[in-house]
């Protein structure tokens, strides 16, 4: 964890060596300040010890896959610092729903685990990265713009040119922009519709856990168990 001597930034050490030329950037330290402030005088999700929770989960030379979220969901007890879960006893948002319908039907199994804190995936070595990390409460899109898309897009382009044979999973417009920085000759993105319920008849199908692990095994890596 970062110590709040250096910059202020508490996150897990392998990615705060990976990530150490944004700390000091202008934009960073605009938008540390922005945040903090928010916290101090609005609710603001998700709670600060999760905001870097995807990063402690899933260390940086450890992931192998990333699947990239926009927002932290904005209601109470939702965001839990992984894109598009809720914390434990939280009813599962549409979005969620949609993703366990598509994991049954692509892998013709029922679902193990129905409880939307997708901890058992981070673990697994699934980076679950939202664009945005913060939100102010009942305000989507409120934290956008602030710098938080510059810091995710870094993350994005050191795992592309750092690490090799990843699989990058992007719902939807706001997500496949942010493929820009991914170099395709060397990882694998696999991009659809967001399972939102407003797109989600182009998103069933997609098949994207299958086309995710038959990935990992060619590439002599252990699949991820989705279920």
């Amino acid at each position: 964890m970062e110590d709040q001597a250096s910059n202020g930034v508490k996150i897990e050490s392998s990615w705060k060596e990976a990530l150490k030329d944004e700390f000091g950037q202008d934009y960073f330290k605009k938008l540390r300040e922005f945040v903090k402030g928010e916290y101090q005088h609005s609710i603001v999700y998700p709670p600060p010890k999760n905001i870097f929770r995807a990063f402690e989960l899933c260390q940086f030379d450890k992931v192998e896959v990333v699947i990239l979220g926009q927002d932290p969901y904005h209601g109470p007890r939702q965001a839990n610092g992984l894109c598009f879960a809720v914390s434990e006893g939280v009813n599962l948002p549409p979005s969620l729903q949609n993703i366990y319908k598509e994991i049954e039907s692509d892998l013709g199994q029922p679902l193990k685990n129905r409880t939307g804190d997708l901890e058992r995936w981070a673990k697994q070595r699934v980076l679950l990265l939202n664009a945005t990390l913060t939100v102010a409460a009942h305000n989507a899109g409120s934290h956008q713009g602030k710098g938080w898309e510059e810091f995710t897009d870094a993350v994005i382009r050191k795992l592309s040119d750092e690490r090799e044979n990843l699989v990058f999973i992007l719902w939807g417009n706001y997500a496949k922009a942010k493929g820009a920085h991914i170099d395709r000759t060397k990882h694998l993105v696999i991009e659809s519709a967001h399972p939102s319920p407003f797109s989600a008849t182009k998103f069933f199908g997609s098949k994207p856990f299958s086309k995710t692990n038959e990935y990992l095994v060619a590439h002599n890596k252990k699949p991820i168990d989705w279920l």
